[in-house]
């Protein structure tokens, strides 16, 4: 097996790869050939695409994470019961063609009660565990389904789904508020009023969801604060339902800049400080630690 290995975050719509030596970047690459995109035949070309150049005749190891481990995607990687380390000593290994590769898939996690699932935020868990040696609290991890994970003495105890991320998309792309808001602005002090008012009220978000389209029509456009305050109503009417995770814990948000630091934000309004994390860090040093771990 070749001492370089290759890391994979592959979602619903993405895929990204990264060239390894050991824990160190030596390369990157990415496409928009997401599982959404693919039969099942398409995973290993798509792949191939990105990585031939870095392969040679011994084989690779290639350590996948995300939705290519769905029933949809190239193997399904079962998912593994809550309460459970973050990630599996075993990883399932997909079927290939070229000799070169060697490609194993992280398997997500589920709960029964109640029923949740998640793939992929497993493996930036992990990393942010293996960052912060002993961490114990909540993490939030927002994105298109935002999900809140307990987390005790290493392992993943519970987590609840939010689809907040989703919500807004559908409501700021096609609903009546589609004509009001603009996804390129933003008014920190709206997001800020609009995220406390649901936090405080959140019984009744969808009176105040078209108080936005009302507002628009009689005082003029304002797309930039349409927008912040959109997010700050979902934001805060998902805080004000996950309170029971975060009241009280050390916090943590790993996620892409911008929404994850809204939901800092958010937090504290409430008196809540909450670390930081970046996703794509996180997910790199989770795979980092799914190769250590299942040499």
């Amino acid at each position: 097996m070749s001492k370089e290995w290759i890391a994979v975050d592959w979602g619903t719509t993405h895929l990204r790869v990264w060239r390894m030596a050991g824990r160190e970047i030596m390369a990157k690459a990415a496409s928009d050939k997401g599982m959404n995109t693919l039969a099942a035949d398409g995973f290993e070309p798509a792949l191939l695409e990105l990585v031939e150049p870095w392969l040679t005749e011994t084989p690779t190891r290639v350590l996948c994470c995300g939705m290519v481990g769905s029933r949809q995607g190239w193997i399904e990687a079962p998912y593994r019961p809550v309460p459970c380390a973050p990630l599996a000593e075993t990883l399932v290994r997909a079927p290939t063609r070229d000799p070169r590769l060697d490609v194993r898939i992280v398997p997500g996690l589920s709960q029964s009660s109640p029923p949740d699932v998640m793939r992929g935020e497993e493996t930036q868990i992990a990393g942010f565990l293996a960052l912060k040696d002993g961490w114990d609290g909540v993490i939030c991890l927002p994105g298109t389904h935002t999900k809140w994970v307990h987390l005790s003495a290493g392992e993943v105890v519970s987590f609840q789904t939010f689809m907040t991320g989703e919500l807004f998309a559908l409501l700021a792309g096609q609903s009546v508020l589609r004509h009001s808001v603009d996804t390129s602005g933003w008014d920190a002090a709206a997001f800020a009023e609009a995220a406390s008012e649901a936090m405080s009220r959140p019984e009744a978000l969808a009176a105040r969801l078209f108080r936005l389209r009302a507002a628009h029509l009689l005082e003029g456009p304002q797309p930039a604060r349409a927008c912040a305050e959109l997010s700050g109503l979902l934001i805060g009417a998902e805080l004000a339902a996950a309170r029971p995770y975060w009241l009280g814990q050390n916090i943590a948000v790993i996620g892409a800049d911008a929404v994850a630091r809204a939901y800092v934000e958010a937090l504290s309004l409430q008196g809540n400080s909450a670390t930081f994390a970046k996703s794509d860090a996180m997910t790199q040093a989770g795979l980092v630690k799914a190769s250590r771990d299942t040499e």
